[in-house]
């Protein structure tokens, strides 16, 4: 089980990496706290003073075509937002 799928990169989370040293991450819908702690830890160095996490169900997409209305939803993921202890950050541009 591959614990983080890929890290959020919005305005609204790069304010809280500048303001409170928080990181976003979509990861795999089984896994917990404990878990999504030490895949950090391990992927990039950090410690982790704390783990909050979310499930977001899939948005309910509509449109109309030749055939008429298709209904579908878009796909649900789980969300941790990550807080690092102080003076501690995680680089994502460093291997560009």
């Amino acid at each position: 089980m591959e614990i983080l799928k890929k890290p959020i990169l919005t305005e609204k989370v790069t304010q809280l990496t500048e303001k409170l040293n928080r990181y976003a991450f979509k990861v795999d819908h089984r896994a917990n706290k404990i878990q999504i702690k030490g895949a950090i830890e391990a992927m990039y160095g950090v410690n982790v003073k704390a783990v909050n996490t979310m499930k977001y169900v899939g948005k309910l997409k509509t449109r109309n075509t030749k055939a008429g209305m298709v209904v579908g939803r878009a796909a649900t993921y789980k969300k941790a937002v990550i807080t690092l202890n102080d003076g501690e950050v995680i680089d994502f541009y460093s291997g560009i």
